[in-house]
């Protein structure tokens, strides 16, 4: 039976429910019990779709008076009925289920209950209609007071089954204005008068300081300014080469020049990056379950290095990073995809949709909080509670990113065509000559089965060396060594343990059922009855026959069966002797081609020793080859990176509540309408959409911008910003401290080209940044937290700055810049990651921390607990926590042993004759920049000689002198 349209009504009298049921296409019923087939009716009924609550039928419904036959207009007609009746609860003051009357867009994809009120054309089947006329036994509009006459009706549906159509101030919704500080434009300051000297930026601090009753410090000593400034700029202490310099320097421009040689500094790059990298919440791996690793999203690290480094002017630095591949920096674009990605997709349309639309909102969200200081993302599900923007604003900004996915795209080099065919030619040169020489050699090894054919020797022992495989420890499948065949007697397998042949080894992998020692000779083939050495890469296998044989071949393999080809020899010898001692090699690679080389020679081409010459240059070649062909390729098609994927969306819907699956109407790529965004076309090229926001975001009449990087800056070098909410100036950040100030800094940002350096030196050369930051009881009562900078506030160094430090001081810091970075971490490779924190570490290992490998989720052992972001959330300033983790960290951790020893051993290598006094002296200069008082000195002298110089430099690394910018 088929179902079509259902009634329902409820008979007072007789307390009962009549149902009437026509059929219709579409719907089935299976067949029910008899007794069950009452409540088929109201089942049907629940199935009815959500937006045609009412039956549709065409023409007329009873109930409802006829449209109106004359041409309707809105301003005429309509918008005074709805001013008297509507537009109370669902106007500009007031909307009641989140529905408007007064906006086209809303009036008609509907409110709160996600249905259409308005059907333009089609006035019977529109919701609105029944709920004015009274006919839908839910819902009666307005709910208070007198309805819609039938004549108000008629008019009503006369105006939508002719369009619907709003007068023209209806029809776009007006872009929202703010009176809020950080939407007007920039302020021009001009500086105050000051006595404090002619840079601005102490005259705007110091007016302020004088309307409270204070005044700036005195200025630092020039020790701790030098220590200071390398902290604050490099995140590296200086050396005390580096602090006596300085001090002998004694003309007025030594601290300028001082400050322009550490803005020029690479390592400046290095310490700023981290910064920014925290804020655009960059890590290399995907974060969530699996948290699989991204090998190459280093390249965005570099890139931004490399920008700071060069001055990149900050407009560019921001517009390259949305939109790279158009202005010549490709790798910039990591910046669209630094945030985390769910690798596990879902068959289910709900879920994946809503994975899509959280991958835009991280890239909304970090784009509006990075650089406009603005929380975009709380307009995804509905207008912003605090600042001015729209929903209808958020899904532009999603319609901008909706063509970048999480992925790895090729980065171009700028390699010329004559360079690309220079390597090619060398390359088509190398090939020829490694196939002229592979020609004359025996097949390289290989993993199943492997024929050593020699002149017949004499031998009681033989022993296979090896010192080299395809990875890790060397496994060995069976060892056959065949005597020499006669007329009378063909040759026979020796080896075989059942021959009384003995085996010894260099030593054997941990006891497991497969790989055994007796598996060497028991004549069985496979991996499970083979032999694996103890040692990664090297290991002896020896066997000794019952009594002296003639050989003249020797058959081995990795897997006879084929199956795997692992833990292959790569580089090995056969050795025979008579007796114990008396070994002479009579096999091995020195006569066969280089691993994984082609070649058609013979499987059992006797050994030779005449071609070790010729197999050395084949292997260097074969390396030289490889390595060519990398470097073609990458000189072809550029390296792979992990910096997006780019592609011409599809349309962008506005989302009912965030929904994914409740698109409503169509919204074009755009931004903050409040902000005046530039114009978009529906179906703008994907890389214009990128293009034109970034440029947009640093336009010059944009206060945003200019603003939000002034007080970055100032928050890093002086602990806290103008703004203390550096990421969100909007209504829900705090007010500036010094808003003059503020201004003046944005302004002058950009008329000094964008420069940061420019404003670096403007901010490290003034009396605020230089004074002392030793507390006075008249700024502690009056300012206890120094807002109004009455003295520099001092603060504990980040986790970078502390472990980077403690590099230079043992004199292990790896300086080397870019490039894949360290792992801190033993990786357990299965589908979800493992991460384990390493207990030792390599030199290798020993790079600043920028070049960690930054897993999510996951901290180093010794340095996460000092608030390190985890890099699933944008970090605009992070916490300054004091835990026992941190403690125990510093005081015992491997790296801090490690490097205590390392600076212990640096001591008495370069004072080996000195007294313990000087090395005590010689510890503090190299950890605190300066010698030790004579109460220190008279402390640390029996602490070093009751337990040693490690113990001193353990001791100095956790001070607090040194774990604080002074």
């Amino acid at each position: 039976m088929q179902l079509d349209r259902h009634s329902c009504r409820t008979v007072a009298a007789g307390g009962r429910i009549e149902v009437s049921v026509r059929p219709v296409p579409g719907i089935s019923v299976l067949p029910r019990p008899p007794g069950l087939i009452w409540i088929l009716p109201l089942f049907a009924v629940l199935w009815l779709p959500v937006g045609d609550p009412l039956p549709a039928a065409a023409g007329n419904r009873p109930g409802l008076p006829p449209p109106l036959k004359r041409k309707v207009d809105f301003d005429r007609d309509i918008q005074p009925l709805l001013v008297r009746h509507c537009l109370s609860c669902h106007g500009p003051k007031r909307q009641e289920s989140d529905y408007r009357l007064d906006r086209s867009r809303i009036a008609i994809s509907g409110g709160d209950r996600q249905q259409r009120p308005i059907r333009p054309g089609r006035s019977a089947q529109s919701p609105l209609i029944h709920y004015v006329a009274g006919t839908d036994p839910d819902t009666r509009m307005p709910p208070k007071g007198p309805g819609l006459t039938r004549a108000q009706v008629a008019l009503l549906r006369a105006w939508i089954d002719q369009g619907a159509r709003f007068s023209k101030s209806a029809s776009t919704d007006p872009p929202l204005r703010s009176s809020h500080w950080s939407f007007q434009p920039l302020a021009t300051a001009v500086p105050p008068p000051s006595t404090a000297g002619r840079n601005p930026i102490d005259a705007f601090l110091q007016r302020r300081l004088a309307a409270a009753g204070l005044t700036f410090s005195t200025r630092a000593d020039r020790r701790t300014l030098v220590r200071r400034l390398y902290l604050d700029l490099l995140g590296l202490p200086p050396s005390p080469e580096t602090i006596d310099s300085f001090l002998r320097d004694k003309r007025p421009e030594a601290w300028s020049q001082l400050v322009d040689r550490v803005l020029a500094h690479p390592h400046y790059g290095e310490r700023w990056a981290r910064h920014w990298l925290d804020v655009v919440r960059f890590a290399e791996s995907h974060g969530f379950e699996t948290n699989r690793e991204r090998p190459t999203a280093w390249y965005y690290r570099d890139w931004c290095i490399e920008a700071l480094n060069t001055d990149l002017p900050y407009d560019r630095f921001i517009v390259s990073q949305l939109a790279g591949d158009a202005t010549g920096d490709p790798a910039a674009t990591g910046f669209l995809v630094a945030g985390p990605s769910d690798l596990v997709k879902s068959p289910d349309i709900t879920l994946t949709l809503a994975q899509r639309q959280d991958e835009l909102a991280d890239m909304i969200n970090t784009t509006g909080t990075a650089i406009l200081g603005l929380t975009l993302g709380c307009a995804r599900c509905h207008n912003h509670k605090f600042d001015p923007v729209t929903q209808t604003d958020y899904y532009a900004m999603a319609a901008v990113f909706s063509g970048v996915s999480h992925g790895e795209r090729p980065l171009p080099l700028p390699v010329s065509a004559l360079q690309r065919a220079t390597v090619a030619r060398q390359l088509g040169e190398d090939r020829s000559r490694l196939a002229s020489l592979i020609s004359k050699l025996r097949q390289p090894v290989n993993a199943r089965h492997n024929v050593e054919r020699f002149a017949a020797v004499t031998a009681k022992f033989v022993r296979f060396t090896i010192r080299n495989t395809n990875g890790s420890e060397p496994c060995l499948d069976e060892l056959e060594i065949y005597t020499v065949a006669t007329p009378d007697r063909p040759a026979r397998n020796v080896a075989l343990a059942s021959r009384g042949t003995r085996t010894s080894s260099s030593g054997n992998f941990p006891a497991h059922p497969f790989h055994k020692l007796a598996h060497i000779n028991d004549g069985r083939h496979g991996n499970r009855f083979s032999w694996i050495a103890n040692q990664v890469g090297r290991g002896w296998v020896q066997l000794e026959f019952p009594t002296a044989v003639r050989i003249d071949r020797i058959e081995w393999g990795r897997d006879r069966t084929g199956k795997y080809t692992d833990r292959l020899p790569t580089r090995y010898w056969i050795e025979v002797a008579e007796r114990p001692g008396q070994w002479r090699e009579i096999a091995g690679i020195h006569d066969r081609a280089p691993f994984g080389a082609r070649s058609t020679a013979p499987a059992n081409r006797l050994v030779r020793d005449d071609l070790r010459r010729e197999a050395a240059l084949a292997r260097g070649l074969q390396g030289q080859v490889e390595k060519a062909t990398r470097q073609l390729a990458q000189v072809t098609s550029g390296p792979v990176a992990y910096v997006g994927r780019f592609e011409q969306p599809g349309p962008t819907h506005r989302l009912y509540r965030g929904d994914p699956l409740a698109p409503r109407e169509l919204v074009g790529p755009g931004a903050v309408a409040a902000l005046a965004p530039p114009p978009m076309a529906t179906n703008e090229p994907e890389q214009q959409r990128r293009l034109k926001l970034g440029r947009w975001l640093v336009r010059p009449d944009n206060p945003l911008a200019p603003r939000v990087i002034a007080n970055r800056l100032w928050h890093y070098h002086f602990g806290t910003g103008l703004v203390s909410t550096p990421s969100d100036l909007g209504g829900n950040g705090t007010r500036p401290s010094h808003p003059l100030l503020l201004d003046w800094m944005a302004g002058h940002l950009v008329e000094t080209g964008w420069s940061l350096k420019s404003l670096h030196r403007l901010i490290l050369t003034s009396r605020a940044w230089c004074q002392s930051s030793r507390p006075r009881a008249d700024g502690l009562a009056v300012d206890s937290e120094a807002r109004l900078l009455w003295r520099f506030p001092p603060r504990r160094l980040a986790a970078e700055a502390i472990r980077d430090g403690m590099l230079v001081a043992s004199g292990s810091l790896n300086r080397q810049m870019g490039g894949p970075g360290f792992k801190v971490f033993e990786v357990v490779m299965e589908n979800v990651r493992h991460y384990f924190p390493k207990k030792s570490f390599a030199a290798n290992e020993w790079r600043r921390m920028v070049y960690m490998t930054k897993i999510r989720q996951e901290q180093d052992e010794v340095f996460g607990p000092f608030d390190c972001p985890d890099g699933n959330q944008v970090v605009a300033r992070r916490s300054r926590s004091t835990t026992p983790l941190q403690a125990l960290g510093l005081l015992n951790g491997h790296f801090v042993l490690q490097q205590s020893s390392l600076l212990a051993r640096r001591i008495q290598s370069e004072t080996p004759t000195a007294s313990t006094q000087w090395q005590i002296s010689r510890a503090f200069r190299l950890v605190l920049g300066r010698h030790p008082s004579a109460d220190e000195l008279a402390a640390a002298l029996p602490l070093t000689t009751r337990h040693g110089l490690p113990a001193l430099a353990r001791a100095l690394l956790n001070s607090n002198e040194f774990l604080w910018l002074p």
